[in-house]
């Protein structure tokens, strides 16, 4: 819904993030190193745990990512690491081995240096640890099912009166930077009348009931493919209830079927012995008159 692109700014971070890192790191102009660059990836922090190494693909990104710029200055950062990568992929196995054999011994100093800070901890401090190692990995998860749910197609939640409002209104808001002009909008959005928020308040209903029915054609479809596990609690309540329903009614019908067999058995039980018992009372009539 907002007015941004978060796709190509999270991508341009994550370029820059690599320049940022690499000024002091690769210094060759070459395509390929004549020597293994040896780089200690530990805080200089004495509190902080060591950070976890940089494997051969990352490693051979900071070396050759200067080298892609000057070469190609007018290209975007997201450009420069496609085209890296693509150079990655034609190295051959010899021209990678000592990106490779750089990221082994790393990672054995990292093993090391981890068990030495470990051993320094006391009981509390690797108690919270773990629970941050838990909060990472639960953060993680929340994210990889996000996009998950974004791949599958799942509806967009439905916008509030005040979301639909800032929508229409954010590009000419006051204020020179984004938080400004929000704060312009929650302050303009305040001072309108009531009339004028209910042209809002209807669009946000109309939303929620298109919402509604994106939803329910969405979960039917995941039951056909066999994602039942997507679907929210309502819905999973909703048809445990009707399941539960139809259970009791065939409940019901198996237990009039069984009463109504056994009644027609002790039926044709009764008549049976009413005709045994007329036969018997003809013999001996008969028996009688000889």
């Amino acid at each position: 819904m907002g007015p941004f692109n978060f796709v190509s700014a999270a991508a341009s971070l994550w370029a820059k993030s690599f320049y940022s890192c690499t000024t002091s790191v690769a210094r060759s102009t070459s395509f390929l190193p004549t020597s293994t660059i040896c780089v200690k990836w530990l805080s200089t922090v004495s509190s902080s745990p060591p950070k976890r190494p940089l494997n051969a693909y990352m490693r051979y990104v900071l070396q050759q990512q200067p080298i892609m710029v000057r070469l190609h200055p007018e290209i975007k950062s997201v450009d420069v690491v496609r085209k890296i990568a693509q150079q990655w992929r034609t190295l051959s196995p010899e021209q990678k081995k000592p990106f490779e054999e750089a990221s082994v011994k790393a990672r054995e100093q990292f093993k090391v240096d981890l068990q030495r800070y470990m051993s320094k901890l006391t009981p509390e401090q690797t108690q919270q640890q773990v629970l941050e190692r838990k909060q990472r990995l639960a953060k993680r998860k929340a994210i990889r099912k996000k996009r998950e749910l974004t791949s599958l197609g799942k509806p967009k939640r439905p916008r509030s009166p005040f979301n639909i409002y800032m929508s229409e209104h954010f590009e000419e808001a006051r204020g020179a930077t984004t938080q400004a002009k929000m704060m312009s909008l929650m302050q303009d959005w305040r001072n309108l009348f009531s009339h004028q928020k209910q042209v809002y308040t209807q669009l946000a209903e109309d939303d929620k009931i298109r919402y509604k029915n994106e939803m329910k054609s969405w979960e039917e479809h995941m039951v056909e493919i066999g994602r039942e596990d997507l679907l929210r609690e309502q819905t999973l309540s909703r048809k445990n209830r009707k399941s539960q329903t139809k259970a009791k009614k065939k409940g019901v019908k198996r237990a009039s079927g069984k009463a109504k067999t056994t009644k027609k058995k002790a039926t044709s039980g009764t008549t049976k012995t009413v005709k045994l018992q007329k036969r018997h009372k003809m013999c001996q009539s008969s028996v009688l008159k000889r």
